[in-house]
């Protein structure tokens, strides 16, 4: 078990949200396989060990994203941020971008100088363009690793497995995944999607634009984004979460409400398990 002295150096701290001990000082003994479960975000990075049934077995832990983050330097700090953690068996990371077979496809908090919003570094998209994540998380942390993007891998903690169901995450920025029947399908972009006044979901809904509007226009956005996610997916059920969710005004959703579930931002962590069934055709 981690300790807040453990965890002192390199401003790594333990994270004290809400339902951050789920599953921890069970009756029966924790069971193989563990797995680390990493949730990199665009202010911090997360990271616990979860059991077979997707139980923490220990604190999760955090801290918090800088830039510029290069891939090696995003390798490093995600290598020293899970070094306090009990041994795991695999890893599992959600990483928000475009991901194929664990190879980086698109990193668009990771390519800015400042982060999200700040301007684009040509040298960061030439370093992250293909980056093998998995492959050098498994060569640095020395377990097999699989990474997925992060809302695909929060949504793989939260679906009921029935039906059309869509996830979106509001945090940095505007994140989804898609699952029929439980099964995590190719994810899609939509963030960076057209979505009003020429500009793209991220820029409209993310965190920076929420500070500079304020939380009353901000939700009149969301709702309209997730009428919008309705006409596109006919989705039998929508779950919200990620870090601004919590900011959402239910009487602003209307009828909306009645096919949505908040769900808690712990998901990023609790999916870790989910990702290394070998059922989803997007892993």
């Amino acid at each position: 078990m981690t300790t807040p002295d453990d965890t002192a150096e390199d401003g790594i701290e333990i994270d004290t949200e809400d339902a951050l001990n789920e599953g921890m000082g069970q009756a029966s003994a924790p069971e193989h396989p563990f797995t680390l479960a990493i949730d990199i975000g665009g202010t911090g990075l997360k990271a616990s060990v979860l059991d077979k049934s997707g139980a923490m077995v220990a604190n999760r832990l955090k801290v918090a994203t800088t830039y510029p983050m290069p891939p090696q330097k995003m390798v490093e700090t995600l290598t020293k941020l899970v070094a306090a953690l009990p041994e795991a068996d695999r890893v599992a990371a959600g990483f928000p971008g475009m991901l194929r077979k664990g190879h980086i496809l698109s990193a668009p908090k990771f390519n800015t100088e400042h982060g999200p919003g700040s301007k684009i570094d040509p040298k960061l998209v030439a370093a992250w363009d293909n980056f093998d994540l998995a492959g050098a998380l498994a060569a640095s942390i020395g377990k097999p690793t699989r990474v997925a993007n992060d809302a695909d891998v929060q949504g793989l903690a939260v679906v009921a497995g029935t039906g059309l169901e869509l996830v979106v995450t509001l945090g940095t920025g505007f994140g989804t995944s898609a699952f029929m029947d439980g099964r995590l399908l190719p994810h899609l972009e939509i963030a960076h999607q057209p979505f009003r006044k020429g500009e793209t979901y991220d820029q409209q809904i993310g965190e920076g634009p929420r500070k500079e509007i304020g939380d009353e226009r901000w939700n009149n956005r969301v709702r309209k984004a997730i009428l919008g996610m309705k006409a596109l997916f006919f989705y039998d059920h929508v779950y919200i979460g990620g870090g601004n969710a919590r900011r959402l005004n239910r009487d602003n959703l209307g009828d909306l409400l009645e096919q949505i579930t908040i769900v808690d931002n712990t998901a990023g962590i609790l999916g870790g398990v989910a990702l290394w069934d070998d059922q989803h055709l997007a892993v």
